[in-house]
């Protein structure tokens, strides 16, 4: 371990038993029947005479994370990203292995997490801090700062029992954010606020990293991990699946995790659509935006499909449609393999991170209506021109020659 690291994570796993549940406290009849349970888990049954099944939430993972690091923690649904925070937030234990952490801790894993119900806003801001090891001197600095960011200025003497969802989110952030801590630890929640927060929160961990703190961000909006991230880890199955700078990173996610796999008999009968390809290459899809590229997926039809329409859709890392370009020309699809190709001008979009999708439309005999949509591909829109940078709201952003010249004012009667 570096003198630098702050986050230590050797082999770390977490089993979980599934169809468990703990129990805060037991009862006497919990107490009476322990014995009996007891056996009935160490035969490896649970109480309806089944074999219990165990999960590996996460397996074998290692790490390490240095002092001003920010990362961005992706994968699918179930790969073990918000059990890695937890056990980080010292939430939960894991089963093997060990993380070593060194640093004040703010974290934000779900909606009102760490609050108490029946305090005010007031007091669980003060409660936050104390559990984080400042004084009230320092909290009382940061606290006008924490109710204005969170917007709860008119209830923070409200017991946090009476508050929306929005509003325990919003207070969330607010206090992990702004009691300093050394390592800053934030989950998908984020998603579940308007887009004006999402932003408002992004700005506000961009602050953090500037300022040398540590940031470990899970999200499934790869633009915000684009921007804010500088490396990432892509967990699959429980497992590093890599790790690395960001931008390889969401291609490998890409490549790997959303798109379908190399069996090509997997899933192409439910859906169509075998695999997209940008520029004739698998292993990226990074292109520039003044440039022309290609988009070519293979398609395998198990019928004949009558008055086929093909769809191309983009979007932003916001789910905003910026690109729809849709093709009429094929009147009949026969049964079998076919090999798509469409050839696309320079879009000169705002530099990026997007999502392409194709969809296939028609009819055939004893179907209703054929629709395949393809899975989405991640694309990494660059620009080496300089033309694009700084921060800009348009989304289409074309060359254009200007020029001036002088014009005399007729005077007309």
């Amino acid at each position: 371990m570096g003198k630098n690291t702050v986050i230590d994570v050797k082999n770390l796993s977490k089993k979980y038993l599934i169809g468990e549940r703990s129990r805060a406290y037991k009862t006497l009849r919990d107490s009476i029947t322990s014995g009996l349970s007891r056996f009935v888990k160490n035969a490896g049954l649970n109480k309806n005479g089944n074999r219990r099944k165990e999960f590996w939430a996460l397996r074998d993972v290692s790490f390490e994370v240095n002092q001003g690091d920010v990362i961005g923690i992706i994968g699918h649904n179930g790969a073990g990203k918000s059990t890695l925070l937890k056990i980080l937030s010292r939430i939960t234990e894991p089963t093997e292995g060990y993380a070593d952490i060194h640093g004040r801790i703010g974290s934000l894993l779900e909606v009102g997490t760490g609050f108490h119900q029946e305090l005010t806003g007031r007091e669980n801001i003060y409660l936050s801090g104390a559990i984080l090891g400042m004084k009230k001197s320092d909290i009382d600095l940061k606290f006008d700062e924490i109710v204005a960011f969170a917007g709860v200025e008119t209830f923070v003497d409200t017991p946090i029992k009476h508050y929306s969802s929005g509003m325990n989110l919003r207070l969330g952030f607010a206090v992990a954010a702004h009691l300093d801590p050394e390592i800053l630890l934030v989950d998908e929640v984020l998603a579940v606020g308007d887009l004006e927060f999402q932003k408002k929160c992004l700005n506000k961990m961009e602050d953090v990293a500037t300022e040398g703190r540590t940031v470990l961000f899970v999200s499934h909006n790869m633009g915000s991990i684009k921007e804010l991230c500088r490396s990432a880890l892509v967990l699959k199955n429980g497992r590093i699946d890599y790790q690395g700078d960001v931008v390889r990173a969401i291609q490998h996610y890409s490549q790997n995790v959303m798109n379908v796999g190399d069996d090509e008999d997997s899933d192409f009968e439910k859906k169509g659509w075998i695999r997209l390809i940008i520029n004739g290459k698998t292993e990226q899809s990074q292109i520039l935006n003044t440039e022309p590229f290609e988009v070519s997926a293979d398609l395998s039809l198990l019928f004949d499909v009558d008055r086929a329409r093909f769809v191309c859709l983009m979007e932003d890392s916001e789910g905003n449609q910026v690109v729809c370009n849709k093709h009429f020309d094929f009147e009949k699809l026969e049964k079998g393999l076919h090999r798509l190709t469409a050839n696309f001008p320079p879009l000169y979009l705002k530099p990026g991170v997007y999502t392409l999708q194709l969809k296939l439309f028609g009819e055939a005999k004893n179907v209703s209506q054929v629709k395949y949509f393809s899975e989405r591909l991640l694309v990494d829109i660059t620009d080496d021109t300089g033309i694009f940078s700084g921060k800009v709201r348009a989304t289409i952003l074309p060359p254009v020659e200007w020029s001036i010249s002088s014009a005399k004012v007729t005077e007309t009667v």
